[in-house]
């Protein structure tokens, strides 16, 4: 049970951030720019400099229990109503270092200097395009 722990963790912070959705929005009274993050948009480009971002925790936090809901609820089920479900401690190991990998990317972002932390977004906007996209997947240029 303890590796199914690790696993389930494990895939949410793959999930997180490996396979998110784009959102090309207008805020009230700032320039377009484009959020992303799964269910909820959690990060988008900053309003003070073009190589800033912002992050809004609330959104992310909630993002972080979506996604381990969504995976627990779905290996757990397998778990105990269809097979028991064994993992090995290499895949566990695989899927702590892929995970460790991609984390590490969010928190080198998360520490620039020009990142900055809000508890929610508070400006109303106006969604214009949405997408779903891989991480290695370039941004979609959008027509203005």
């Amino acid at each position: 049970m303890k590796n199914i722990i690790k696993g389930i963790i494990s895939l949410t912070i793959i999930s997180l951030f490996l396979f998110t959705k784009w959102w090309y929005v207008l805020p009230d009274d700032a320039p377009d720019i484009i959020l992303w993050g799964f269910p909820f948009p959690y990060a988008g480009d900053g309003f003070h400099t073009s190589m800033s971002v912002q992050i809004f925790t609330l959104e992310l936090i909630l993002d972080v229990i979506i996604h381990l809901l969504i995976w627990s609820t779905l290996i757990l089920s397998i778990h105990r109503f269809f097979w028991k479900i064994k993992i090995k401690k290499s895949l566990t190991i695989l899927l702590i270092t892929a995970s460790s990998i991609l984390l590490i990317i969010p928190i080198f972002i998360a520490f620039l200097p020009d990142t900055v932390f809000n508890l929610r977004k508070d400006w109303d906007m106006e969604i214009r395009e949405t997408g779903c996209k891989f991480i290695w997947e370039n941004q979609p240029r959008i027509r203005r």
